[in-house]
């Protein structure tokens, strides 16, 4: 498929790289794309706080790129759209020609 760069929203690229700017934002993202979650499950699942994970989830649904929907007393969050766990894991394919002098550090946690 052929796509205009001109018809990229500009925007939207800068709210998907604020989204993946931070390692629990990414990590929430492939939580996510494996299914709908809860923040309290996926504040285990992360060894997050419970509010950490609340915080980037409210950050991704500013994104657009999560949506949630209440369920009782309880929010269930999912990713927008199935495409964009397609899409994650295209965009990590496209960086095979990374240069080993200049490669950004991935964050270590301690």
């Amino acid at each position: 498929m052929d796509v205009n760069v001109c018809d990229i929203d500009l925007d939207g690229l800068g709210r998907l790289g604020a989204a993946l700017s931070d390692h629990t934002r990414r990590r929430l993202l492939v939580a996510l794309a494996r299914g709908p979650g809860y923040p309290a499950e996926l504040a285990v699942e992360l060894d997050e706080s419970r509010q950490n994970v609340s915080n980037h989830l409210a950050c991704l649904r500013g994104c657009g790129l999560v949506v949630a929907s209440p369920e009782g007393r309880r929010m269930r969050y999912e990713l927008v759209d199935a495409r964009l766990a397609a899409a994650l894991r295209d965009l990590v394919e496209l960086t095979v020609a990374v240069d080993p002098q200049h490669a950004h550090q991935p964050e270590r946690r301690a």
